[in-house]
């Protein structure tokens, strides 16, 4: 199954045979890598966890935002942030733990234990949404993580097919709260966009539409920047969006994050895990099965996505396999191969007879 990207950017245009472009850049990735002996371990301590709660003016996150759309399939669209602008855009933002700074100037997407590679929409995770476009998941009534979810994606695939809660995770904190957020709030958005518009007009006038939607959303984009609120959000309060509503947002190390949502009065079980591009660190696999082996609901699936190998890093989808064996607890069955390029994978785990917890 192809997918295409559709740009908002003039200069920018992405086709089919372009799609190899995250390969490149997953492989910066990993040879970005610290090449010393302890390379697998954290350079510095564990984040620990915390809950970021939306702001008061949720809409103000995407003030001159450049979306992209990626489009696969019978799934809906996906709206997530333009990498090229945010990064030219990086002094701009809000960045308490310097990342956006600390990789700019190493010139590396990935820096153990401070910042793990979560700005950027890697290859695999596209593999994993083809699979679920391919496979017809609804998600509906579901509980949905999205571990290591940098933009979102696969865990907002889950919040517009009607999964009940969607709980999202990464290692940084800036990652959720300049990219996360707002890549869920895009989607969300744009929902009430095609709503409104469709209520008033149909779809399908072309153009002219087209032209007035622009002229819309420069106008919302002053109003915000003069501090009043757009004409068309007035009735709409993103922070009660119905979507929205579902969704909880988390930062911080998978040992920490564990903990804080353990010590929950109902500590959440998810039916789907959704993750990508996390098991290149091999020193990560007792903390990621352990956070598996706990948050899985007894009959939940993992659906994990990966590189058979991650040069410089040394993990890959056979240590995995040979860690997960090892403890006894998940099955691991292969549900999609790429040979193209660095060789791709999709497999799903889930629980051994008698080991849910």
């Amino acid at each position: 199954m192809s997918f295409c990207f559709n740009f908002d950017v003039p200069t920018q245009s992405v086709n089919s045979d372009q799609a190899s472009g995250p390969e490149s850049q997953i492989c910066k990735k990993v040879n970005a890598a610290p090449t010393n002996k302890d390379n697998t371990k954290p350079a510095e301590p564990v984040k620990e966890a915390k809950e970021h709660h939306l702001p008061s003016d949720p809409q103000f996150l995407l003030v001159d935002a450049v979306p992209e759309t990626v489009t696969i399939g019978s799934l809906p669209p996906l709206h997530f942030l333009n990498e090229t602008v945010f990064e030219k855009t990086a002094s701009e933002r809000e960045d308490d733990e310097n990342i956006l700074s600390r990789t700019s100037e190493q010139r590396s997407d990935l820096i153990s234990g401070v910042y793990e590679g979560g700005l950027k929409v890697w290859e695999c995770t596209y593999d994993l949404l083809e699979l679920m476009e391919r496979d017809g998941e609804t998600f509906g009534g579901k509980a949905v993580l999205d571990l290591g979810c940098g933009a979102g994606l696969l865990g907002i695939l889950a919040l517009k097919r009607g999964a009940s809660h969607i709980h999202f995770q990464d290692y940084n904190s800036t990652v959720i709260e300049q990219l996360t957020v707002p890549t869920v709030i895009l989607n969300c958005q744009e929902d009430d966009d095609i709503d409104s518009e469709d209520d008033k007009e149909g779809r399908g006038n072309g153009k002219l539409q087209e032209e007035e939607s622009c002229g819309k959303t420069l106008k919302e984009k002053e109003a915000l920047r003069d501090g009043s609120t757009p004409p068309k959000r007035r009735a709409i309060d993103l922070s009660q969006h119905p979507l929205l509503s579902k969704c909880r947002f988390f930062s911080g190390d998978w040992s920490t994050f564990l903990d804080l949502v353990l010590k929950e009065s109902s500590p959440p079980k998810y039916d789907i895990i959704f993750t990508s591009e996390t098991i290149y660190n091999a020193a990560y696999y007792p903390t990621l099965h352990e956070t598996l082996h706990k948050l899985l609901a007894p009959d939940g699936l993992v659906y994990l996505a990966t590189k058979s190998h991650y040069f410089g890093v040394g993990g890959g989808l056979h240590l995995f396999e040979t860690f997960v064996e090892q403890r006894g607890t998940f099955s691991v069955d292969h549900l999609w191969e790429g040979e193209e390029g660095l060789q791709r994978h999709v497999v799903v785990l889930r629980f051994k007879k008698n080991n849910a917890i």
